[in-house]
């Protein structure tokens, strides 16, 4: 499965309605994107803690109206042709997804504050739980989502670091601990420092395994053939024209 970055981000603003129908366009499986909850209790679509990098004011998204939000340009920064891009809620994201065979990759940004709220949106959406995953690098906010709304797939997510005896932070043992601590069904990392065998013996104890953020082809198709079961990918189009079609093999 392709999953297009904040929508086809090498290609329009991050994290905008625009980034996320074109993303759709070019024949991507499954849009990812960042939420955060404003300060009257609205959830909206954004990866920083603040407006600066995108919207050239600097605004916590915690602290400010939704109101306020959507006042902000959040396309210009990305040329003419996206002059007057809004911050999208979570309720129009969910509106451009086209068709039940898609899916979204809810990542969020904060703490276990936007969980109630969050399965409100999904609820009201009316998309199969089975287009609806939800990713945190918090494993707090998957233990809660998993103990309120079982039915949705959650994912762990992680960086990897690595000491100077070469080993790997986390390990394969505290990941599937920490995975079964939180009932996640899956784990998705970073495509840096991990190998093969890492893959397996996350796959082996029967969780899915899940890589961002990938946009050339060689290393996608390598992570394909270890086993993940999605690409998070800048480029969708891109790496949906040199990926050949067919399930992951490990």
């Amino acid at each position: 499965m392709i999953v297009a970055h904040r929508g086809a981000s090498r290609d329009a603003p991050e994290n905008t309605l625009p980034a996320f129908r074109l993303a759709w366009r070019q024949g991507a499986e499954a849009i990812e994107g960042d939420f955060r909850l404003t300060k009257d209790g609205y959830i909206v679509c954004i990866h920083d803690e603040n407006t600066k990098r995108v919207g050239g004011t600097n605004l916590a998204v915690s602290k400010s109206t939704l109101s306020e939000l959507r006042k902000l340009d959040v396309g210009a920064y990305r040329g003419e042709g996206f002059k007057g891009t809004r911050i999208p809620t979570i309720s129009e994201v969910f509106s451009a997804i086209p068709d039940h065979h898609k899916s979204i990759y809810i990542e969020v940004k904060c703490g276990t504050e936007i969980i109630n709220p969050l399965l409100k949106e999904i609820t009201a959406s009316g998309l199969r739980r089975e287009q609806v995953v939800v990713i945190c690098f918090n494993a707090e906010v998957i233990k809660e989502l998993k103990a309120k709304a079982p039915q949705y797939k959650a994912f762990w997510l992680s960086h990897f670091k690595k000491d100077t005896s070469g080993k790997i932070t986390p390990s394969v043992e505290r990941v599937l601990i920490t995975l079964k601590d939180i009932r996640a069904d899956g784990f998705s990392s970073t495509k840096k420092i991990v190998n093969e065998s890492f893959i397996s013996g996350i796959r082996e104890k029967g969780y899915e395994y899940h890589v961002w953020t990938i946009d050339d082809v060689k290393t996608a198709k390598r992570f394909k053939k270890w086993g993940a079961s999605s690409i998070t990918t800048n480029v969708p189009g891109y790496l949906k024209k040199h990926i050949a079609p067919g399930p992951a093999s490990g």
